[in-house]
């Protein structure tokens, strides 16, 4: 492809009378060839490398700041949820307390129809000492020896 001669551009100035003339000339650079430069290349790898390293330590700092946030949320939430636990476990103490008073097991006992027990039909589960009538039902117990005699031969 041959530069074609291009038409004169004339300007005139303003101010002077001489003409300013412009030729545009068409060059073709389609058979030129970029050379590599290496030490461009190398540089430009540095750059990318480097600025890879700096985008992952911005993003490892983010990551482990916005864990912390999390889990201190999550401490607030839990600490919440034991609080409230703790309410509940108060009032359910208040409410058992309430339920074991003697009073009211014995009206609610004598609304039945059940009478107070005669002497020698308490029998106290703890071994009290105010349980010792010899007529009075024994509770069931497994003896010692029987009990080693079931772990020796399980059959």
């Amino acid at each position: 492809m041959g530069t074609l001669a291009a038409p004169a551009a004339v300007r005139r100035q303003s101010r002077g009378s001489t003409p300013e003339i412009y030729f545009a000339k068409r060059i073709d650079n389609s058979r030129l060839v970029k050379v590599s430069d290496p030490k461009h290349t190398r540089e430009m790898a540095m750059f990318l490398g480097t600025t890879v390293l700096l985008f992952l330590l911005v993003m490892v700092y983010a990551w482990q700041h916005f864990s912390a946030i999390e889990c201190g949320y999550r401490v607030e939430q839990l600490r919440a949820q034991r609080d409230g636990l703790v309410e509940m476990n108060r009032a359910l103490h208040l409410e058992e307390a309430s339920l074991r008073d003697p009073q009211r097991i014995d009206l609610l006992a004598r609304q039945m129809g059940l009478a107070a027990p005669q002497a020698g039909q308490l029998v106290r589960l703890d071994g009290g000492s105010d349980s010792i009538d010899p007529a009075a039902p024994v509770m069931a117990r497994v003896s010692d020896a029987v009990r080693n005699l079931a772990v020796v031969s399980p059959q």
